[in-house]
C-alpha cells in the first residue's frame, strides 16, 4: 500500500497518480472517511460511479468496502459519466456521491470528485478528510453498510430528451477522446433527433488517439477535421469524464466556453429576466456587456468547480460558467456541470438557425491566449501571487479585481495571473482588442512579474 500523502487533496477534489501516491488502500480509506463525514451529516446513503480508467474497477471497490466499513449504505452505478453521478443524487434517496475519475489527466491518473449532502466539497472539506485517514484508529462501523448496483442511464438519458427539444433535424460531429462520455453521448443526441458522427466514442482508458480535454486546440483537430469530410454541421467535444464540452463551427473555428456562454446566457435570461449570471476570471471581456444587454447581472467569480457550484447555490442564479468548459444550468436542470446536457441545450438553440454556424462565429471575439502555465516549485505560486498583489502596479490599467489572483483591466483588454489550487503554477491569461493591445498588456504583465521573480521563465 502506498503511503497517505496530502499532496492528493486538491482544493477541488483528490487526484493522485496510481501505485506512487494513490491506489485501493488509499480509495478504502478515503471511502471509510467520507463515510463517517456522510453520516455526521445524517446521510445514510452515498452512489458512487468511475469513469473509464484501467485503475477504476479496483478504485471503486475498494471505495465502496471503505463506505461500508463506515456504517453507509453504497448504490453502485457502474461506469457512468461525471454528471450522472451528481444526477443520482437528485434522483435517488441520497444528497451524497462520489465519481471515480482522473478527468483529463493523463491514463496513470486517477481520483475522486464528491458530493457530501448536496454540496459540492472543496477546501477545508477536503483536508479534513486526510486529518480524518491520518487520525484513523482501525474502528469499523457497529454496522456494516449493504451494497446495491443501480443503472441510471435509461432515467438520465430521457430526462434531457424529454426536457431539451431541437427546431430541425441536425447531422453533428461527437468527438470524446475514448472517455466515458463515448458510451452515452451517441445515443442522447440521437434520442433527441440528431444524426450523429461519432468519433473516438469507445470507452479506453489509454486514451489512445488523443487526450481527452477539449479546453486544447491539438485535441479538436481530429473534430475539425470530421467536418471538413463530412455534411455534419456542428462539431462537439468532451472531456475524459463528460463534465465539460468543447464546440467547432463547419470551418473549424474552436468556440470556447467562454463565448458559448454568451448564447446560454440570453436563453436563460429570456425565461429569468434580470437574473445573476456568475462567470470564471478567465473569461472573456465581452461576456459581461453582452449579459447586461440581455437583461442579467453579470458576477465574476473565481474559478473552480465546485466553488462556482457553492457560489451558484448561493446566489440562486440560473447559470455559470468556466472558461475550462465547465457549465452550470440550474434553469431547467440541477446546478451542476454536465458537457452533455450543455451539448442538447446548446443545440436547441443552434437548430433555430439555419446556418449554426454562422451564428457561433458572429459572437463577440478578441485577441488572446489560451491558459498560460508559469511552472514554479510547491508553494511558489501563491508566494508570487501575495508579491504581486502588494506591490505589482500597472500603469496602464484601469482597475484590478482580486477576487482569485489579480485580474488587471484596461481600456482595450485584460491580463490574469492567479495560483493554480491543484499544482504549483501561475496560471496566466491575456486579451486584447487587436494584437498590439495583446502585446502590450503581456509586456506590462512581463514587467512586473520579473521584478517580483527575475529568474521566472514565462510561457510568453
Amino acid at each position: 500500500m502506498v503511503a497517505l500523502s496530502k499532496t492528493i487533496f486538491k482544493a477541488y477534489d483528490i487526484r493522485g497518480v496510481i501505485d506512487k501516491t494513490l491506489d485501493e488502500g488509499i480509495a478504502r480509506h478515503i471511502g471509510r472517511a467520507f463515510g463517517a463525514a456522510a453520516l455526521a451529516k445524517g446521510e445514510r446513503k452515498v452512489v458512487i460511479g468511475r469513469d473509464g480508467r484501467l485503475s477504476g474497477p479496483g478504485l471503486t471497490a475498494a471505495l465502496g468496502e471503505g463506505l461500508r466499513d463506515a456504517g453507509v449504505d453504497v448504490i453502485d452505478l457502474g461506469m457512468v459519466a461525471t454528471p450522472m453521478v451528481y444526477y443520482a443524487t437528485n434522483l435517488l434517496d441520497t444528497r451524497s456521491g462520489i465519481m471515480v475519475t482522473g478527468s483529463h489527466n493523463p491514463p496513470d491518473y486517477n481520483g475522486f470528485k464528491m458530493v457530501l449532502a448536496g454540496e459540492a466539497i472543496h477546501g477545508e472539506s477536503i483536508t479534513a478528510l486526510h486529518d480524518s485517514i491520518a487520525a484513523y484508529d482501525g474502528a469499523i462501523g457497529p454496522q456494516r453498510g449493504s451494497y446495491a448496483t443501480h443503472d441510471i442511464r435509461a432515467a438520465y438519458l430521457e430526462r434531457i430528451v424529454q426536457d431539451v427539444k431541437i427546431a430541425r433535424p441536425i447531422k453533428i460531429a461527437v468527438d470524446c477522446g475514448n472517455g466515458v462520455a463515448g458510451a452515452f453521448a451517441g445515443d442522447l443526441y440521437r434520442g433527441m433527433g440528431c444524426e450523429v458522427v461519432e468519433l473516438f466514442c469507445d470507452v479506453d482508458g489509454t486514451f489512445p488517439n488523443h487526450h481527452p480535454d477539449p479546453a486544447h486546440p491539438e485535441n479538436l483537430q481530429d473534430l475539425v477535421k470530421a467536418l471538413q469530410d463530412t455534411d455534419a454541421e456542428i462539431g462537439l467535444a468532451f472531456d475524459g469524464d463528460g463534465d465539460r464540452l468543447g464546440i467547432v463551427t463547419k470551418d473549424g473555428q474552436i468556440i470556447f466556453p467562454d463565448r458559448q456562454m454568451m448564447l446560454f446566457a440570453s436563453d436563460v435570461l429570456s425565461r429569468n429576466p434580470g437574473a445573476e449570471i456568475l462567470y470564471d476570471v478567465k473569461c472573456t471581456r465581452h461576456l459581461a456587456p453582452w449579459i447586461e444587454q440581455a437583461g442579467g447581472r453579470p458576477l465574476m467569480w473565481k474559478t473552480g468547480h465546485s466553488l462556482v457550484k457553492a457560489k451558484l447555490k448561493e446566489t440562486g442564479s440560473p447559470l455559470g460558467g468556466e472558461m475550462s468548459g465547465h457549465i452550470f444550468f440550474k434553469d431547467r436542470w440541477y446546478g451542476f456541470d454536465d458537457g452533455l446536457y450543455a451539448g442538447a441545450r446548446m443545440l436547441e438553440i443552434l437548430t433555430k438557425e439555419a446556418d449554426p454556424s454562422a451564428l457561433l462565429n458572429s459572437l463577440p471575439i478578441a485577441s488572446s491566449t489560451p491558459e498560460l502555465h508559469l511552472h514554479l516549485k510547491e508553494g511558489e505560486n501563491f508566494t508570487l501571487i501575495d508579491s504581486l498583489r502588494a506591490n505589482a502596479r500597472f500603469p496602464t490599467s484601469t482597475s484590478i479585481n482580486g477576487i482569485d489572483g489579480l485580474r488587471v483591466e484596461y481600456p482595450d483588454g485584460f491580463g490574469l495571473a492567479r495560483s493554480s489550487n491543484t499544482t504549483p503554477v501561475v496560471v496566466l491569461r491575456f486579451e486584447g482588442e487587436n494584437p498590439e493591445a495583446l502585446a502590450r498588456i503581456q509586456a506590462e504583465f512581463k514587467t512586473v512579474i520579473l521584478a517580483a521573480k527575475p529568474d521566472a521563465e514565462l510561457p510568453f
